[in-house]
């Protein structure tokens, strides 16, 4: 067994053992920000550069290390930078993140699955590979798999990094828009004692353009596996 490839998945273990140890996820809370948004929002506005890598750097921390509350993250972003600049930064964040814990996992297992794998495994590889880009896709766009397991499974079954990063980046960006722009309004829903409607991305109006994008994206599998047959 080769210790060294282990040593970054090892290591995002370990920040994530810390995060618990320490009771860090009590932050990670609607209560919490809005105690701190008034103090968050100072040190933003005064050292607006700092602020952005500091939040950016700790939401791709997140990501990496598959800790709960990625949503208020998300919430917080457009609560202190706004829709745009907030969602670029979480989809940047996120996106490294995600290709982080995707690299430790694929250095980590590579040599475990070259040796194991079966012929259903080899088979499966195969049959990912084809279209690994537009399933993982739909899964970014519509999440029926927790986030953290999405980005380990393609890593196992061998795709190609930069198309992973690609529909990784590309995959989040509605339901990041939606969540940034709940999270812009959170001010006056703090002002008013009210808790953010977290549900609106399952309301028609937004859910239904989003399931068209993930068909859209499935549409050139279909189309590959009929002309096959």
């Amino acid at each position: 067994m080769n210790i060294k490839k282990r040593i970054p998945l090892f290591l995002l273990l370990i920040l994530l053992g810390l995060f618990f140890y320490f009771r860090l996820y009590h932050y990670l809370s609607f209560n919490a920000l809005k105690e701190h948004r008034a103090a968050l929002s100072t040190w933003t506005q005064s050292h607006f550069v700092l602020a952005s890598v500091v939040y950016m750097a700790s939401y791709a921390l997140a990501v990496a290390i598959s800790i709960p509350g990625a949503v208020l993250l998300t919430l917080t972003g457009g609560l202190l930078f706004g829709i745009t600049l907030g969602a670029i930064y979480i989809i940047i964040s996120a996106t490294l993140g995600a290709s982080i814990i995707f690299l430790a996992a694929k250095t980590a297992f590579a040599d475990i699955l070259e040796k194991k794998a079966g012929p259903f495994v080899k088979k499966l590889e195969a049959g990912f590979q084809k279209d690994a880009f537009n399933y993982l896709l739909v899964l970014r766009l519509i999440p029926l798999f927790p986030f953290w397991l999405i980005n380990i499974v393609p890593a196992l079954l061998n795709m190609r990094f930069k198309s992973y990063v690609l529909a990784t980046a590309l995959g989040i960006i509605p339901g990041t828009v939606v969540y940034v722009a709940i999270g812009h309004g959170l001010g006056s829903v703090f002002d008013n004692n009210q808790t953010p409607n977290l549900e609106i991305i399952f309301q028609p109006q937004i859910l239904w353009p989003i399931i068209a994008l993930a068909i859209l994206a499935i549409v050139p599998v279909i189309y590959k596996r009929f002309r096959r047959n």
